[in-house]
């Protein structure tokens, strides 16, 4: 079946409302967000990859901010044998709803959790996955929750955080931005969708520099943080439990 299209902004609001995750957006997710953030499926694919090498046998897998489930199902393709369970969570009850319907299609046990990630007892995980969900988190929030996640992790473990990012050279930052919206633009997005749905992301999706995001995880507890992937203003790092 394919997926419905991503209509949403595409035509004229005399007023915006912020951007959220409802069941608006959820019917049309794969489709927005394959045409709107460069590299995903790069992203959720390597973050599969990524756990197969860290997953550890007897502790958890996190997908947190997981939406319709497509890091838990890169994961699960690689953790047949190894007694994980992975731990779904998000706070789009919507969302979940979608995902609960893909679940006879995961070979590991799953556990879907609605909720705010803020309030989540980390506990036994050799591997957790932020994919573009930080940055929807009021910035003096997030230096708790990175603590809390190092605190939850096992020796060895592994956190994918891959975010929308801003750049401090203002050259680079109009550069990407241009980028990003030309890339929105070959994919079938016209001005007035692109600028309607910039209009709703306002103060919702709050993105922050690479050097802030490594000093963050520096800060949490890691030793080894790096950029394993970038594409424009989007990018992914890893940050690993020494």
């Amino acid at each position: 079946m394919s997926t419905p299209r991503d209509t949403i902004y595409s035509t004229p609001r005399t007023a915006i409302d912020r951007f959220a995750f409802d069941d608006t957006v959820a019917s049309v997710f794969p489709d927005m967000i394959q045409r709107s953030v460069p590299g995903y499926s790069t992203i959720v694919a390597m973050t599969g990859v990524l756990a197969d090498r860290y997953a550890k046998p007897g502790t958890r897998c996190y997908d947190l901010g997981c939406s319709l489930g497509a890091s838990s199902f890169a994961m699960a393709q690689y953790l047949n044998d190894r007694d994980c369970r992975i731990v779904a969570v998000d706070n789009s009850q919507a969302m979940l709803t979608r995902l609960s319907e893909r679940l006879p299609d995961f070979t590991v046990p799953v556990d879907m959790v609605c909720a705010d990630i803020r309030n989540i007892d980390i506990r036994s995980a050799s591997v957790v996955v932020l994919n573009f969900t930080l940055q929807f988190l009021e910035p003096e929030s997030r230096n708790a929750l990175l603590r809390e996640i190092y605190n939850g992790m096992v020796k060895g473990g592994i956190l994918i955080l891959s975010e929308k990012i801003r750049f401090a050279d203002p050259h680079l930052q109009e550069l990407n931005t241009d980028l990003h919206h030309a890339f929105k633009k070959s994919n079938g997005y016209s001005d007035l969708e692109i600028a309607q749905k910039r209009s709703a992301l306002e103060n919702v999706l709050q993105p922050e520099t690479l050097d802030t995001h490594e000093q963050r995880l520096r800060s949490a507890g890691f030793s080894s943080v790096d950029v394993w992937f970038q594409c424009f203003n989007f990018a992914s790092l890893v940050a690993i439990k020494a």
